[in-house]
């Protein structure tokens, strides 16, 4: 594949976890700090993105989300471009001092 020909992808990692025990919290912890490690970024507590750069690195990608799955909770996966990824608004109220309303998109060469 040419290098004009990649066509790189967002893919999202949207969970809901129980975190009532404390086993419950580690398994928790665990699956995020997986992410953290396989290259994600926190988009929000329980939303987190990476790029990918293909089809092909996006399977594997959702492969390693399955093998890391918690026993209990839902873990939801979706897969953008990233031209649609970076069509995402991001609205706030009071911005907090982490936060920049029209942050500019990574570019990626």
């Amino acid at each position: 594949m040419d290098a004009e020909e990649v066509r790189y992808m967002w893919l999202m990692v949207f969970f809901d976890l129980p975190v009532r025990t404390k086993p419950q919290r580690r398994h928790a912890t665990r699956f995020r700090q997986f992410l953290k490690k396989d290259g994600y970024m926190m988009l929000q507590l329980s939303v987190y993105a990476r790029v990918c750069r293909g089809q092909d690195a996006v399977d594997k990608h959702v492969k390693r989300v399955r093998a890391s799955l918690p026993k209990e909770g839902s873990v939801r996966t979706l897969q953008v471009t990233d031209k649609q990824y970076g069509r995402m608004e991001l609205l706030l109220g009071t911005a907090p001092k982490t936060e920049e309303i029209g942050a500019s998109q990574m570019v990626l060469l």
